[in-house]
């Protein structure tokens, strides 16, 4: 049957894999046969989601039908969230336009939808958070890598920006950024709040770590500009990355279509998981959530600490979220291979920094710390070991 055609696969599935989770992967399997994993690859929290959020889930499943929501989210959360950038930033936000999604990677794919066309050119900072680039690829968009190093602090700048041959689409910034935890200043994020303004930009701050820093200040987009679209998650510090919640706060012209979009790819954010993040808005739980915030800041400082030991004394300057971005270049020149010889030495798991920067990420790791102090303890004892 030498004429039977083949059957064909869309170029939009061939993207990059997501390394992290096939270390994730290898770590279970080593897990089942050796029992000694200490995962310090998934960028999660080790805390389940707080006390008031696991109450108001069990209410809502106790009170009855757990059935479709408005495709934009329950009204009361809605409000909540609306509630919570008032207290936070003094920011009057209309519950109208927050969008709940399914998680914050439900809610990019919708607003890059919405947003950009195929062939639109879209930039983003490198290092960076991967799916950022493999889902604007996967949507037919032209991604441009803004190298960025320790002179901006890992973040974009006006500067680079005009460089360009020509204003892009769209700009994805994230502060505190993931891989590096880097915490764009203020200043230079309200001149790149007027700068995509002033240029038919559309600025899109990621902003799911806020809530996770350490002294420096962590500004909101809307702080400068009504036109950027910022994308906020229960995920992180809220400790609800299994939960499947993110929101989105947009301009006026992207709500409609945003709603539009996640009616037919998601129906809703799951009924269960919004009475969740429901009760996570409370008081009640923000003194559970901001006591691991103080459990992360105590073991950056650990890390801090003993990563000289194992010769690594070059990192980004970790301003906030729960990771240290490492250069471990005197160690290896593969990072995904040196990964994955660690675990199979150590049992200790980390993410290779090609995830995040394909053109340097071989001299990097990443380093989740959101974990006990014993377990960073046990890991850094290892590593040591390992390395001497």
């Amino acid at each position: 049957m030498a004429d039977t055609p083949t059957p064909r696969l869309s170029v939009r599935g061939a993207v990059e894999p997501f390394h992290v989770m096939e270390l994730i992967k290898a770590a279970a399997a080593r897990q089942a046969t050796h029992g000694d994993v200490i995962s310090l690859c998934a960028g999660q929290p080790s805390t389940p989601a707080p006390a008031a959020a696991r109450h108001a889930a069990a209410g809502a499943i106790e009170a009855g039908v757990l059935g479709y929501t408005e495709a934009i989210g329950i009204r009361p959360l809605r409000e909540g969230i609306a509630a919570h950038y008032a207290a936070t930033y003094g920011l009057d936000v209309d519950p109208d336009q927050i969008v709940v999604a399914t998680g914050s990677s439900g809610g990019f794919t919708a607003l890059f939808l919405a947003a950009f066309d195929p062939d639109d050119v879209v930039a983003m900072s490198r290092p960076g958070y991967p799916a950022y680039r493999n889902t604007l690829q996967a949507l037919g968009c032209r991604v441009v890598e803004l190298d960025c190093g320790p002179e901006t602090r890992y973040q974009p700048t006006v500067a680079m920006l005009e460089a360009l041959p020509e204003p892009p689409a769209g700009l994805v910034l994230a502060s505190p950024s993931n891989p590096t935890g880097t915490i764009i200043d203020p200043d230079e994020l309200a001149a790149i709040a007027a700068w995509c303004e002033a240029h038919g930009t559309l600025l899109v701050s990621d902003e799911i770590y806020h809530g996770v820093s350490f002294g420096r200040p962590c500004a909101s987009a809307w702080e400068f500009s009504r036109q950027a679209a910022l994308v906020g998650s229960f995920s992180k510090y809220f400790s609800m990355t299994g939960w499947r919640v993110g929101w989105l706060v947009l301009p006026p012209h992207l709500v409609r279509p945003v709603e539009l979009l996640l009616g037919n790819l998601n129906i809703c954010a799951p009924a269960v998981a919004q009475a969740a993040a429901l009760g996570a808005l409370t008081a009640e739980a923000r003194v559970e959530l901001d006591s691991h915030v103080s459990r992360y800041a105590a073991n950056r400082d650990l890390l801090l600490r003993r990563l000289p030991e194992i010769g690594v004394d070059r990192l980004a300057p970790p301003d906030g979220a729960f990771y240290l971005y490492l250069d471990v270049s005197r160690h290896t020149d593969d990072s995904q291979q040196w990964c994955e010889e660690v675990l199979d030495a150590t049992g200790v798991a980390l993410t290779p920094g090609v995830d995040f920067d394909l053109a340097q990420g071989r001299h990097f790791v990443r380093l989740c710390f959101a974990g006990t102090a014993a377990e960073l303890d046990e890991a850094m004892d290892r590593l040591a070991a390992h390395l001497a």
